[in-house]
């Protein structure tokens, strides 16, 4: 690896880390790296708005080589949302960028005295004065940094408004719209009085044995761009299975308390690109270019919605407009606010004010109903402000729901908001969301894939139903390694890359000489530390919980009448992964096979 730049944004004072070797072949790159050089930061009592909070940004080994959907990179702390352990994965060009001025990361601690940005223009680094960029949107930061700086292919990761104001829910942007949306990353940039990083490189991305790994990645570009998976993705974005998953029960809608709605086949990929898809746009080095490029009324081209944005300001509203969807999902980015988190404190304060907890008073004369599209919006301003009601809906859900009395009826997980996958749809998810190291997180293990069907035999999986139950906790254990592994590396979880391929690109990158069952290891160490992290920080087994609504069966849909049998799927899951069944915690003996005995001083 690269050094990683520290920089200590109070003093000014910047460093060089060089990785330990060690570090780099049990945990690769990428969130695994990230929570090993973490471990020591990340303290119960630690503010993650605090100037010694760390954020660091980090790349993997095969960010930025052109390999199959590898032009990504993460940022990871302690969440102001949660105060669990924090990861966001983000695509673009900026982690590529980042990697040829010849860093693999920055990590940042501190807070500087006033508005800035910081420069990195391979090896020269400063921190600017970004007092004329404050207040400005995600979108304008790159342009005026862009302006600034003078070099054609500046690349900015900034924060919009809901950063500088520390919701916990704030992201960072870069790019055509591409966001590292959860945990709130955004708040911790801005708790420093950090808009944005900059970076323009001239120098090459690094790997072992470029002459091996050459010809690996074409070949694996061209499968990847024959795959069937990837044809839908490219033509529909990802909401192609927007339809089907509305027709197995696993859209929601109605903030999860309703099985069906009319007018939601109108949310999908095939509505966006029937109506208002002009183009497409791709991350570094991509060849599927999910990324929507849409038009509406004004004529204007601009960023088109994902599948959680479609659902989160789709139905979860009682919305069935895609234009609308896209309006909202624009208003979040340029806020600088994770889409899945706002839809769902939105739809939190509809589903209240439908059972009578909240009345037209406590939301200052707004009507918050099911398809009230300006509600909805109206709630997104006064959440950015503070103002009235959004002063709980800058909370998100589980302060929400805390503040009005209801917190059972709280779509979260530890904090964050549940991701629109229902479990009962697709019931892998429910053990997925109840132990994802960063709450409710559909990206550390896509379960619902496998659920319909989309299953490795390599990775020692095998197929069950939908709403099996217990049977498929060491499958999800498996899936979950795995898209650690990919998170390490890091690769897009959209790229139905073969383990054997991604294996070979690997030991071609690293030098290495493993088999995929070490692959799968260095997976399963990682997901483990996680869990040792937040064991740290306070978390228990009473934790790993689905919030009561999902545990309710619909009386209509395509989940009609099914309950997920949670505690046998639990139980299950403890045994395969040699957790123990009271405490939650890695028993002494995983922790030794995994090579995490150290951790026991703690």
């Amino acid at each position: 690896m690269q050094p990683i730049l520290k920089i200590d944004l109070s003093s000014g004072k910047t460093d060089k880390f060089i990785v330990p070797v060690e570090f780099e072949w049990d945990y690769l790159g990428g969130s695994s790296l990230a929570a090993r050089l973490l471990w020591d930061s990340l303290t119960r009592d630690l503010d993650p708005l605090s100037p010694q909070s760390p954020l660091l940004i980090l790349n993997g080994p095969l960010s930025g080589t052109a390999g199959p959907t590898v032009g990504r990179f993460v940022v990871c702390g302690k969440s102001p949302a949660t105060g669990l352990w924090a990861e966001s994965n983000c695509g673009g060009f900026f982690g590529p960028e980042l990697r040829t001025a010849g860093w693999d990361g920055v990590w940042i601690t501190g807070k500087a005295e006033k508005p800035s940005y910081l420069w990195i223009q391979d090896d020269r680094i400063e921190l600017r004065d970004a007092s004329s960029l404050w207040g400005q949107d995600t979108y304008e930061i790159q342009e005026s940094i862009k302006r600034e700086t003078g070099l054609p292919g500046t690349r900015t990761l900034g924060i919009g408004v809901a950063g500088e104001r520390m919701l916990p829910y704030a992201l960072l942007l870069c790019d055509h719209g591409r966001v590292a949306g959860r945990t709130g990353m955004g708040a911790i940039m801005g708790s420093k009085n950090l808009k944005a990083v900059a970076v323009k490189g001239t120098g090459k991305v690094p790997v072992f044995d470029a002459d091996a790994y050459a010809p690996r990645r074409a070949e694996a570009n061209r499968a990847l761009k024959a795959d069937p998976l990837s044809s839908v993705l490219s033509s529909l974005g990802s909401a192609g299975a927007s339809d089907y998953f509305n027709y197995l029960g696993e859209q929601p809608k109605k903030y999860f308390s309703a099985g069906v709605l009319e007018g939601a086949d109108n949310i999908s990929g095939a509505s966006v690109a029937e109506g208002i898809l002009v183009g497409k746009s791709a991350c570094h080095g991509c060849v599927i270019a999910c990324g929507r490029v849409v038009k509406l009324e004004d004529g204007e081209k601009r960023k088109g919605p994902e599948y959680e944005t479609l659902v989160g300001f789709g139905p979860n509203l009682g919305l069935t407009s895609p234009e609308t969807a896209t309006r909202l999902g624009e208003l979040c980015d340029r806020y600088g606010m994770d889409t899945i988190s706002m839809s769902g404190v939105i739809g939190l304060a509809f589903r209240l004010y439908e059972l009578g907890l909240i009345g037209r008073q406590d939301a200052g004369g707004l009507e918050l109903t099911w398809g009230n599209a300006s509600a909805a919006e109206e709630c997104i301003h006064l959440a950015v402000r503070r103002e009235g009601l959004g002063q709980y809906l800058a909370l998100g859900a589980k302060g929400f729901a805390e503040h009005f009395g209801a917190p059972d009826e709280a779509v979260q997980v530890n904090g964050l908001e549940v991701a629109y996958h229902d479990p009962r749809g697709a019931s892998g998810m429910a053990i997925v969301y109840a132990t994802s190291p960063r709450g409710a997180c559909h990206n550390q293990s896509d379960y619902f894939i496998a659920d319909i069907g989309q299953v490795d035999a390599s990775l020692g999986m095998e197929y069950f139903d939908r709403h099996a139950g217990a049977e498929k906790a060491a499958n999800v254990a498996r899936h979950q390694d795995f898209r650690t592994v990919n998170n390490a590396l890091v690769l897009c979880v959209f790229a139905n890359v073969p383990p054997e391929t991604i294996l070979g690109l690997v030991n071609a990158a690293c030098g290495y000489d493993w088999s995929l069952d070490d692959l799968l290891r260095c997976g399963e160490r990682a997901w483990n530390l996680k869990r040792l992290i937040n064991l740290k920080l306070g978390l228990t087994r009473e934790n790993d919980r689905l919030p009561p609504p999902l545990l309710r069966a619909y009386p209509d849909g395509g989940a009609a009448g099914y309950i997920i049998p949670f505690e046998e799927m639990m139980a299950a899951y403890y045994a395969v992964r040699g957790w123990d069944a009271l405490s939650g915690r890695p028993v002494p003996e995983k922790l030794s096979d995994l090579g995490l005995s150290w951790v026991a001083k703690d």
